[in-house]
């Protein structure tokens, strides 16, 4: 039998959760490399280059590539997150009203998240908020 609270076994949201956290230290690497690259380029500027030499000199990833990176990777793992931590709270009795409540979000948004994942024929009717 298989442990639901382990997220190697068979919980999603836990697996969703691990998966958010190796996401979260590739980006914290990617923002420390951006990082680093914009003290270089301010050094640069304090150093009297102009803008033109030092933006045409940066090296690929560009720091604002490296962000659009990081801020599409944390959306999309966190919107895994909140989908699977949405059905695990339906799968332990939650109500959909109570779960937006925690999330601080509308009961539709709830309803939209697990319709997605394809858990919406399980969710327990509710009257209207």
């Amino acid at each position: 039998m298989t442990d639901s609270s382990d997220p190697r076994g068979s919980d999603p949201a836990g697996r969703a959760l691990t998966e958010l956290v190796a996401q979260l230290d590739a980006c914290i690497r990617e923002l420390d490399q951006a990082r680093i690259r914009a003290e270089a380029l301010l050094e640069a500027r304090r150093n009297g280059r102009t803008w033109l030499d030092i933006v045409t000199g940066e090296e690929r990833p560009l720091i604002v590539e490296r962000i659009s990176t990081v801020l599409a990777t944390l959306a999309s793992a966190g919107h895994t997150w909140r989908r699977e931590q949405a059905s695990a709270l339906q799968g332990e009795n939650v109500s959909i009203n109570r779960i937006a409540g925690m999330f601080g979000v509308t009961r539709q948004r709830i309803s939209a998240l697990l319709r997605e994942r394809g858990d919406g024929a399980k969710a327990p009717e509710e009257p209207p908020a």
